[in-house]
């Protein structure tokens, strides 16, 4: 009688394709001598337990962060109104806008020939760095010498979904795994009671790209982003039902396991064993999450420096979490927040008091994040990351060219970044764009660039950091992606 092979085994066995046993055979002896003959190093997946699939795993060198907050700005913001400062643009207000940065271009809300908009906020240098920033971020100005200033940011992507897909997991399409997936696929994470990649979601609006901003795509699905409220249950789903408590949850828990085990044990499905992990993770979340969740046990002058209010649901409330989260050992924290699309079409989207009333909020809350973590020693192990999916044109937006509220269209070109703490360098203002803002004048960093060095600054090689699906080796940057070393402290 042969004996069974064991899940681990049935799982491997499970993932090998034609192509696979092929290049096992002679037919791969010819591939195998001319990777030798390239000095090529070899590659495999990330040796993930699927029973613990979460536990921490080594870095692929030593690392300068530990943990990842990510405030996405979703709509993204007119960083020509809050970073980059264009006073030749200011000069030119009004004038219609060159033929050379219109001719073959298309953009998502204009046509014709728009007019140069100068920004209508006042800027001043801050810190020694002498970065320059916008009165509309009183707060952060006074942590300049803390910041990362990447004004050379481009994107291949002018639309919301698409160029988010791209920010997040590379590929412009759905389908594949985001950036926090990657990111705890790699390295696990450090406390094994809550998810290792949290997502916060502000004014109850999904990411443009849905789902996908923070799916695990290909991945085993125990590294999918677990969104989590600040309002309500803090996870959908989590709580017991009426009629049910903990000890019955344990039981039928237990009994749900063992008929999983035995799945597993004759199918050698890839998904059995992580589910059984995941069902054991919910059942742990049911004490450690709601425990962490709750901000009303924070000291009122924390609250009050963040703007939080327990029991709401809030960016500031959020960013108050995330520290939390890192805190706890959460790897890696994703912050959506709603309403950066500053077009002019309302007075709430104009880039007068409208983006002044939409910063304020924010400002301080992110000023409050950064000096939280400092005063807690987390600062230099946790790598904050600010932006949206591109940037904002430096001529106005064609639907509200009549106007007397001013708004930007969708620009991919250049726009503005900021990174912070995890061994980025603090008063780094790294690129340049031209004097109107349309292009990049010096140091060019795609999005690609910006992953492969958020990814090096866990200690991950991003080239390394790949998973084999349908015979083909991915990884988050693709084939592209080159760590921008400037950026590192």
């Amino acid at each position: 009688m042969n004996t069974p092979l064991d899940p681990v085994t049935l799982l491997q066995l499970q993932h090998r394709t034609r192509r696979q046993f092929l290049g096992d055979c002679q037919l791969g002896l010819g591939g195998a001598a001319l990777a030798s003959l390239l000095n090529e190093p070899a590659r495999a997946d990330v040796a993930v337990d699927p029973t613990h699939p979460l536990q921490p795993r080594q870095p692929h060198f030593a690392p300068r962060a530990k943990t990842v907050i990510y405030l996405h700005m979703t709509g993204s913001p007119p960083t020509l109104d809050l970073f980059d400062y264009k006073p030749e643009l200011v000069k030119r207000d009004g004038q219609v806008c060159p033929d050379e940065f219109l001719k073959g271009r298309r953009f998502a809300f204009t046509s014709g020939v728009p007019k140069l908009m100068g920004t209508p906020h006042k800027f001043e240098k801050k810190g020694t760095c002498g970065a320059w920033m916008s009165d509309a971020l009183p707060e952060m100005g006074t942590l300049a010498d803390d910041i990362t200033f990447i004004k050379s940011m481009t994107t291949d992507q002018f639309n919301h979904a698409p160029a988010e897909l791209l920010l997040y997991t590379g590929s412009a399409r759905e389908g594949r795994p985001s950036m926090g997936s990657w990111v705890t696929y790699g390295l696990g994470s450090e406390n094994q009671n809550l998810p290792g990649f949290v997502v916060l979601i502000s004014n109850g609006v999904q990411p443009n790209g849905g789902k996908n901003s923070f799916g695990t795509g290909f991945l085993p699905s125990v590294f999918q982003g677990v969104q989590c409220r600040s309002q309500g249950d803090p996870v959908l789903y989590v709580s017991n039902p009426k009629g049910m408590n903990r000890d019955l949850r344990r039981l039928s828990l237990d009994t749900l396991n063992d008929l999983n085990r035995q799945q597993a044990a004759e199918m050698g499905s890839p998904e059995t064993l992580t589910r059984i992990a995941q069902f054991e993770m919910a059942f742990r979340m049911q004490a450690s999450v709601p425990e962490v969740m709750d901000i009303s046990k924070e000291p009122k002058a924390m609250l009050d420096a963040y703007g939080a209010q327990p029991g709401s649901a809030s960016f500031a409330n959020n960013c108050l979490l995330a520290r939390r989260l890192v805190e706890q050992g959460v790897r890696f924290v994703h912050l959506f927040d709603w309403g950066w699309d500053f077009h002019g079409t309302g007075a709430d989207t104009g880039l007068g008091d409208g983006l002044r009333n939409k910063c304020r909020s924010m400002d301080k809350a992110v000023a409050a994040l950064i000096r939280d973590l400092k005063q807690r020693g987390l600062f230099n192990e946790t790598l904050l990351v600010w932006g949206g999916e591109f940037g904002r044109t430096p001529f106005r937006e064609g639907r509200t060219a009549g106007s007397k509220v001013l708004g930007r269209d969708h620009y991919p070109d250049v726009y503005t970044m900021l990174l912070a703490g995890g061994g980025a360098k603090g008063g780094c203002v790294h690129g340049e764009s031209d004097e109107l803002g349309f292009t990049v004048a010096r140091d060019k960093v795609h999005v690609h660039d910006l992953q492969a060095t958020i990814l090096h600054l866990l200690g991950l090689d991003h080239q390394r950091l790949t998973h084999k699906f349908q015979g083909r080796q991915y990884r988050l940057t693709d084939v592209h992606g080159e760590v921008v070393k400037p950026l590192l402290g």
